[in-house]
């Protein structure tokens, strides 16, 4: 197939990009730059640097069976302080994207949908009936398009699939070798903001609350390795069906405790890595823990890194 990958230059956008070139297709990857990295496009897919809002150049005439769309905003506290841009980016330049796909004939689409949609949840683990009530633009914005993909699918008879996860960790090694990994220019996620203090580019670590209602008083969350992520994006893009929105969460199905985590990081290390405590963040739930019985019921995936210390040893891997 012909696929075009929007924000293939990102962490997650590029591992599925790469693996996708590995499974034998054809892959354009659109992306701006503006967090993506121009060396993290695989080879063997054609690059086009841009915005989504321009994805009707890219796609017409060329003959595409589908796309992966990656490309958004995804810093929360951004979203809350300028939400205009969230909306905009998120939502408008997705609408831009489906109409592209709609004038184009492209009857396929895998997004990239969040675990914020659901905001703070009633029930764990989290399954995909449970209320999607998000707490910031990000999440919100996020949803809004889900809800746009599904309106598509209705009017247009789109294949859509929306695939909502938790915690991604860990780094992807191609069948050339070629190393992807995170490194995002605002890192906000807790493994590479451990392994910064362990490989001395961070100088210190906190850890937002301790009295939380869990077994060790840190906050619970769903870490899912970037290599079982990606390849549930190829199994979706295989089983969007005309008319059809599917929304399917992924995870490990297990928590880690922030303290897990820094354990961990310790153990893979052998750096101390020392941890103050802080006090909690707003808005910050005990517990997140995704239940991904849908999709491994109906599509048959499952992770196969559930392991916390494999994701930890990946990404260190990656920084030498």
């Amino acid at each position: 197939m012909k696929l075009l990958v929007t924000g293939g230059a990102g962490y997650i956008g590029s591992v599925v990009a790469a693996q996708l070139v590995e499974a034998g297709h054809e892959v354009v990857v659109l992306d701006d730059l503006s967090t993506g990295h121009a060396d993290a496009v695989p080879g063997g897919a054609r690059f086009v640097q841009g915005s989504i809002t321009e994805s009707f150049d890219v796609l017409d005439g060329a003959g595409f069976d589908g796309v992966l769309h990656f490309a958004a905003k995804s810093l929360v506290g951004e979203s809350v302080r300028h939400p205009d841009v969230y909306w905009a980016g998120n939502l408008g330049g997705t609408l831009a994207l489906l109409e592209a796909m709609r004038v184009t004939g492209v009857r396929r689409i895998v997004f990239s949908s969040t675990a914020a949609t659901y905001g703070e949840p009633e029930n764990i683990p989290i399954r995909e009936t449970d209320p999607t009530r998000p707490t910031n633009p990000y999440g919100a914005s996020k949803l809004a398009v889900d809800t746009a993909l599904a309106a598509h699918t209705a009017m247009h008879g789109l294949g859509a699939t929306s695939l909502r996860y938790f915690n991604v960790a860990g780094a992807y090694t191609a069948a050339d070798g070629r190393v992807y990994r995170e490194r995002h220019t605002t890192e906000t996620h807790l493994i590479p903001n451990v392994l910064a203090v362990a490989l001395g580019t961070r100088d210190s670590l906190s850890l937002f609350g301790d009295d939380y209602p869990t077994p060790d008083g840190t906050c619970v969350r769903d870490y899912i390795h970037v290599a079982d992520l990606a390849r549930a994006h190829l199994l979706a893009l295989e089983a969007c069906a005309p008319g059809r929105h599917a929304v399917y969460n992924l995870g490990n199905g297990t928590g880690f405790s922030n303290l897990e985590v820094v354990s961990a990081c310790r153990e893979v290390t052998g750096h101390p890595i020392p941890a103050a405590v802080a006090p909690r963040r707003e808005g910050d739930p005990a517990t997140l823990v995704a239940s991904s019985e849908l999709i491994q019921s109906e599509l048959g995936w499952k992770p196969d890194n559930p392991s916390l210390h494999t994701m930890v040893a990946d990404a260190w891997a990656a920084l030498h």
